[in-house]
């Protein structure tokens, strides 16, 4: 068994190829992916060659973490049946080839218990389900945001489920202009329109290691900064005005089963909306331009690659 897959040979070194599949055992199903989301963070890493060290990281390596298709054949101790849609959160199945994502393939292979049903309905925009249990996973069992940082989808994301939460609208820092609209019940400035300096909760979704100095100034005493995004370069702050303030700083890791469980009943229950945030798509065929457009493009909110090409 094969598949047509992205594999990224070195940085900003893209192409279709087609890998051997590991075989199928009786806990694992063999999914045909329909899409799969390109990530503008760990991916875009990757792709520019600034990601830092991390283990599993390297080349050759598949991609894509946020796939989605139907469930082709599956193992009498999967608890999976075929004809299902499922969100596959990446795989590891293509032998030498690294997968520490292992998303983006027209074709995988992975245990059962690691995929999720999600609605039909839902068509594409199952992709974006890592994104939202990543953006839960970041304030679960803690405040809500009063400030978040970058009006991406990850910033959006952050935004719906505060405001589901029944908390008080969050405001949104977006220096870029083109990223300001878009909002769905919170208000989102330039950073240098905003005089507040006394947010307790702020979360950072932008990535960006130069800012905490700025945001730690702008907390108020006892005040938390969560660090929401994937930071390539080394973080530092000035010591005099966090230990002023008392500042608690926390970094949120990846999702886990109860975040992805969470946003998938929100969404069910009409309460999180994923509208408006995938902007772009593209032929599977076409992966070397679409990842470019996703990491370069700045009115690229979220790019998927359609599969329905491949075979």
């Amino acid at each position: 068994m094969d598949t047509m897959a992205v594999l990224l040979e070195e940085p900003e070194h893209l192409m279709l190829r087609r890998l051997d599949l590991t075989p199928p055992g009786d806990e694992d199903v063999v999914v045909d992916i329909e899409w799969s989301g390109i990530s503008t963070g760990t991916e875009r890493l990757l792709w520019s060659g600034r990601m830092p060290s991390f283990p599993g990281m390297g080349y050759p390596l598949v991609p894509g973490y946020e796939s989605v298709g139907r469930i082709a054949q599956a193992g009498p101790l999967s608890g999976r049946r075929p004809g299902q849609r499922v969100f596959v959160p990446g795989a590891r199945c293509f032998g030498p080839v690294r997968g520490l994502f292992g998303g983006a393939a027209r074709r995988l292979v992975v245990a059962g218990g690691k995929t999720v049903p999600v609605a039909a309905s839902l068509r594409e925009k199952a992709v974006l389900l890592a994104l939202a249990a990543t953006a839960h996973h970041a304030t679960a069992g803690a405040a809500q945001p009063e400030l978040i940082i970058g009006h991406g989808v990850l910033g959006r994301l952050l935004a719906r489920l505060a405001l589901a939460a029944g908390a008080a609208p969050p405001t949104v820092w977006e220096s870029n202009p083109a990223r300001r609209s878009g909002a769905e019940g919170y208000p989102v400035l330039d950073p240098s329109a905003d005089p507040r300096r006394d947010y307790r909760s702020i979360v950072d979704a932008s990535g960006d290691s130069a800012l905490l100095d700025t945001l730690i100034a702008r907390l108020a005493p006892g005040g938390e900064i969560v660090l929401a995004g994937f930071y390539a370069a080394p973080l530092s702050f000035s010591f005099p005005p966090a230990f002023m303030r008392e500042a608690r700083l926390r970094i949120a890791a990846e999702w886990r089963a109860p975040d992805l469980a969470a946003v998938t009943a929100l969404i069910a229950e009409g309460r999180l909306s994923l509208d408006g945030l995938i902007t772009h798509r593209e032929a599977a065929p076409q992966a070397a331009s679409a990842y470019r457009t996703a990491f370069t493009d700045a009115s690229c909110l979220k790019m998927v690659l359609d599969w329905s090409e491949c075979s």
